[in-house]
């Protein structure tokens, strides 16, 4: 018979890094939203936040 091992998924510390990058952007999109459409954008905006972060970061580097 086969051995058969727990594979579970185990993301390390990056899962806790993307979720309070998430917090984080979250709080900031909704705190400077100025209705309710604004705040669901905010949302929306606070998922994709690594995006917008590489993006700057190749902005600024003149890549």
């Amino acid at each position: 018979m086969e051995d058969k091992k727990n594979n579970k998924s185990n993301q390390g510390v990056s899962g806790g890094i993307y979720g309070l990058g998430f917090i984080g952007a979250l709080v900031y999109y909704i705190g400077n939203a100025t209705g309710f459409v604004g705040g669901v954008i905010g949302f929306l905006k606070s998922l994709v936040w690594p995006a917008f972060l590489v993006y700057e970061l190749l902005k600024y580097l003149g890549a």
